[in-house]
């Protein structure tokens, strides 16, 4: 089978598309032949091992060791191991592979039976692949340390990449009064998703403008945490989910004195992949309250460039890798 590789830590130069050994599901596993799979900021950090707390986590201290990245997929299942129960071959399947040895980027792939969940009918691979690992972090970010309720005045920063495009969709689902921050052109693709107010960063800044919201989600932190906590009411909340290194360590570093010492909380989220928040997700797309904003496609070799336009920091929505489209080679981004 084609996969992508990497055997050392490095730009997106370092990947290669190698002809492997296609992998047998053991016991506990299934073999999922992959039709679409996506990227997201986990990638690229782990192909680079940055920060060096990524190589920590189990990730490999001088070299990956995992040399086939990629975590989200969605495929169609060829074969079980004898000890599945949930499903069988023709099952069409989605998730996140971060924890279970990654491994999206190839045309197929081993997978711990908990890592998955059966794909939304109305979902194209495609649309389901954009999900897992964005979904999760949008929805732990929100309902679980974000404490989200109806009627709250809502916040997303980078409300144009691929967490912010599903943070806004689950923060409405949840009765929220939701604005959304972004560039000038994603101003109406955020609108269309449902945002109540959208904010160009590079007309305003939310944190000067003397509004004050319960609960800011950020997926694209880049300022002082204190020019966020200004733009809290006196019980809001702050949720760091993306965004620059020196943003991340401030957030740790202070987040708790800040919680500890007044009336905000303000804090990192690890977001962490399990099978519950995958299947919640799915009921989400499963009712329409949430559709992905796939922004790019690229195929399997060109995964390389799209790492380098994701990490460009401008993607609309998602960045998909759809494995039977060809014929996608530059296919132009939404307008």
């Amino acid at each position: 089978m084609k996969a992508i590789v990497h055997q050392k830590y490095g730009s997106p130069d370092v990947l290669q598309l190698k002809e492997v050994a296609k992998p047998t599901p053991k016991d506990d596993e299934v073999l999922v032949r992959v039709h679409a799979a996506s990227v997201n900021a986990a990638d690229w950090h782990m192909l680079r091992g940055e920060p060096f707390l990524v190589r920590l986590m189990g990730f490999g201290l001088l070299r990956p060791r995992n040399e086939i990245p990629g975590c989200d997929m969605a495929g169609r299942v060829e074969a079980v191991g004898r000890n599945v129960k949930q499903f069988q071959p023709g099952d069409e399947v989605f998730g996140d592979l971060a924890k279970f040895g990654l491994g999206a980027f190839a045309e197929y792939v081993c997978a711990r039976e908990n890592a998955l969940a059966l794909k939304p009918a109305n979902m194209t691979f495609e649309e389901a692949a954009a999900v897992p690992l964005a979904g999760v972090t949008a929805l732990q970010g929100l309902r679980d340390k974000g404490q989200i309720q109806p009627g709250q005045k809502v916040l997303i920063n980078g409300a144009g990449g691929g967490v912010g495009t599903i943070a806004v969709q689950i923060a409405k689902s949840f009765g929220a009064e939701v604005a959304g921050v972004c560039s000038t052109r994603k101003l109406d693709m955020v609108r269309s998703i449902g945002a109540d107010q959208v904010i160009d960063y590079t007309q305003e800044d939310f944190t000067q403008n003397g509004q004050r919201y319960d609960l800011i989600l950020d997926a694209a932190a880049y300022r002082s945490i204190f020019d966020y906590k200004r733009a809290l009411s006196p019980k809001g909340i702050y949720v760091l989910v993306g965004g620059s290194m020196t943003a991340l360590f401030q957030a740790v570093l202070l987040g708790p004195w800040i919680s500890m010492t007044g009336s905000n909380k303000m804090g990192v989220l690890m977001a962490k992949a399990n099978k519950k928040d995958l299947l919640f997700l799915k009921e989400l797309l499963e009712t329409g309250k949430v559709r992905p904003v796939i922004g790019r496609r690229y195929t399997l070799s060109e995964v390389p460039e799209a790492l380098r336009y994701l990490e460009e920091g401008h993607a609309q929505g998602k960045v998909v890798i759809a494995f039977e489209h060809d014929n996608l080679t530059n296919w132009k981004e939404l307008k």
